[in-house]
C-alpha cells in the first residue's frame, strides 16, 4: 500500500510555512491522540501518520529532499544508513511532546485519565552533538569511525536513582505520593498536572547522592561507533539513535547527531555528485594530441586529447564522481586541462620556437583569428 502525501495528511499547501504546518498538525493530533481515542486502531495510525508528516515538513532539510524525491528519499537514507541515518523518524508520541510541552499523556495532564497519575519520574535523554572530519575518500566510499563523547551516564554511586547510598525515598508531601496535583480555576473547572516539586514521581529524595547532587546522571567519556554511508557532504547531520545522553530514573537515551565536515581535497573539488580537477598538458600535447593519465577516487584513468584542443577544455568521465547519498548512482570526474607555457627557455629552443612562428599562417591559430576579425569589425563600427 502506497503512503499517503505528507502535505494531504496535514491538509497543507505545498507552499504553507513551517507555522502553518505546526498548526495544522496541532489540530489534528489532539483529535487523533490515543488518549482521546482509546482502542481505536485507525485513530492511533493517523496520529502516526501526522507524526510522520509533521517531522519531514518542519525540517527544511527533510522538506527538501521530500519535495525532491517524495517518500524514496527517507527508504533510501534509512536502507543505507542501517536505521541510523538522519532520515529515520522519531517516536510519534517523542513529537507530540515536543510539539506541546510535557512529559506525561496530555489528557492526563490537563483532564485527568482512568489510567490514574503517571509515575515513576522517567525522563528520556538530551539529545547530543559533535562533529565528525572525513577526507573525501572517506565520503566518497563510506565507512565506520569510532568517535570517543562525554555524555551523562547514570552515576554509578547511586545507580542513577540520585539517593545517597543506604538512603531510600520519602513520599512527596505536596502530591502525596500521586505524582499529580489538582488545581481549581474559576471556582469550577479543575484540572491536574505535574507535581512541581517530585516531577510527577510521588517520591523525593531524603539525601542527595554526593557524587552527582542527586541528578542521578555523571558525565563520562563514551566510544560510539558512527556508519557514514557513501556519499555524504559536508554539512549533512546523521542521527545515531539512543546515543546520546542517559535519561533520568531508567529514562530513554537521547540521540545522537553527527554533524560530517569533509576536508578540501588537494586535486578534487566537489560539485554536487560531480568531481572537478585541472590536468596541465604541454603545448605539444595540445597541438599534436596525446593520450594522458588522470586520476579518479578508483585509481588512474586515460583520457584521449584530440589535436588541436585549447585551454580550459573540459573532458567529462562518466561514473568517476561521487556516489549519491540517495542511491541514484554516481555522479562524473570533469578534467579541464590547462596548456603550459613553456618558460626558461634556451637558445636552441627560442630559435625553433621563433622558425615555427614564422611558418605560421592565419589558418593555424583559429581563436586568434576570429579574435581579431571580430575586433576589426568593432573597430570599424566605432569610426
Amino acid at each position: 500500500m502506497s503512503k499517503r502525501d505528507y502535505y494531504e495528511i496535514l491538509g497543507v499547501s505545498r507552499e504553507a510555512t513551517v507555522e502553518e504546518i505546526k498548526r495544522a498538525y496541532r489540530k489534528l493530533a489532539l483529535k487523533y491522540h490515543p488518549d482521546r481515542n482509546p482502542g481505536d486502531k485507525e485513530a492511533e495510525e493517523r496520529f502516526k501518520e501526522l507524526s510522520e508528516a509533521y517531522e519531514a515538513l518542519s525540517d527544511p532539510e527533510k522538506r527538501e529532499l521530500y519535495d525532491r524525491y517524495g517518500h524514496a528519499a527517507f527508504d533510501r537514507q534509512a536502507q543505507a544508513a542501517g536505521g541510523g541515518w538522519s532520515g529515520g523518524f522519531h517516536d510519534p508520541f517523542d513529537i507530540f511532546r515536543e510539539v506541546f510541552g510535557g512529559g506525561g499523556g496530555i489528557f492526563d495532564e490537563f483532564f485527568g485519565s482512568s489510567r490514574g497519575a503517571r509515575r515513576g519520574g522517567a525522563s528520556r535523554g538530551e539529545d547530543l552533538e559533535c562533529e565528525l572530519e572525513l577526507t573525501l575518500e572517506e565520503a566518497a566510499r563510506g565507512c565506520e569511525k569510532k568517535l570517543r563523547i562525554r555524555r551523562p551516564e547514570p552515576c554509578p554511586a547511586c545507580k542513577g536513582s540520585g539517593a545517597e547510598a543506604g538512603e531510600g525515598k520519602s513520599v512527596c508531601p505536596t502530591c502525596r505520593g500521586y505524582g499529580q496535583v489538582e488545581q481549581v480555576l474559576g471556582g469550577f473547572m479543575r484540572f491536574r498536572q505535574t507535581c512541581p516539586r517530585c516531577g510527577g514521581e510521588g517520591r523525593i529524595i531524603r539525601r542527595r547522592c554526593r557524587q552527582c547532587g542527586g541528578s542521578g546522571l555523571k558525565e563520562k567519556t563514551a566510544a560510539v561507533t558512527i556508519r557514514v554511508p557513501a556519499g555524504v557532504e559536508d554539512g549533512m547531520r546523521l542521527r545515531s539513535a539512543g546515543n546520546g545522553a542517559a535519561g533520568r530514573q531508567g529514562g530513554q537515551r537521547g540521540d545522537l547527531f553527527v554533524l560530517l565536515r569533509v576536508r578540501p581535497h588537494e586535486i578534487f573539488k566537489r560539485r554536487g555528485d560531480d568531481l572537478l580537477c585541472e590536468a596541465p598538458i604541454s603545448f605539444a600535447q595540445a597541438a599534436l594530441g596525446a593520450e594522458i593519465a588522470v586520476p579518479t577516487l578508483e585509481g588512474s584513468a586515460q583520457i584521449r586529447i584530440p589535436p588541436g584542443t585549447q585551454p580550459g577544455t573540459v573532458f567529462r568521465l562518466k561514473g568517476k564522481g561521487m556516489p549519491n547519498v540517495h542511491g541514484y548512482g554516481r555522479g562524473d570526474l570533469l578534467v579541464r586541462v590547462q596548456v603550459e607555457v613553456p618558460s626558461n627557455l634556451n637558445a636552441q629552443q627560442k630559435a625553433k620556437l621563433k622558425e615555427f612562428a614564422e611558418m605560421c599562417d592565419s589558418r593555424v591559430p583559429p581563436k586568434s583569428k576570429s579574435f581579431f576579425e571580430k575586433a576589426k569589425t568593432f573597430f570599424r563600427q566605432a569610426t
